[in-house]
């Protein structure tokens, strides 16, 4: 009988987009999609800030990143991910969890672990957007 990998698993989510983020003891390799992340998000920006959980914790080269991602745009994906990456780690650590080096406060102090709550308002009949009102003339 072969030897199980254990995973961790965490599920993302901001704005429109939903990440389910999959951590494997590895080299520290992240693919979204089946795609290298480098390849796959158009700036390095959000790519550095996707893998924030993982340096701030030490485990850049610890664990294989696997993600499925969709909806939303870039920025929404790369902050489902970042969330994502961050559950995962404090599945990882749950034994830990009372310590004082544990994850969850380490990632608490960085705000890695509150989920974004803006979403975009929704447009409402009579008005051109969601508060945008129609042009007003005088004649």
């Amino acid at each position: 009988m072969a030897k199980e990998i254990k995973k961790y698993i965490g599920t993302g989510r901001r704005k429109g987009a939903i990440a389910r983020v999959t951590l494997i003891p590895g080299t520290g390799k992240i693919t979204v999609n089946g795609v290298d992340v480098n390849e796959y998000m158009p700036f390095e920006v959000l790519v550095m800030d996707l893998k924030q959980p993982l340096e701030v914790t030490n485990n850049l080269n610890t664990f294989d990143v696997n993600v499925n991602v969709t909806g939303g745009g870039f920025s929404g994906q790369t902050g489902a991910i970042r969330l994502g990456i961050t559950r995962a780690l404090l599945e990882y650590d749950i034994a830990n969890e009372k310590n004082e080096d544990s994850y969850r406060k380490i990632l608490k102090a960085h705000g890695f672990i509150t989920r974004d709550p803006r979403v975009k308002e929704r447009k409402k009949y009579g008005l051109k957007g969601a508060r945008r009102a129609p042009q007003f003339s005088k004649r």
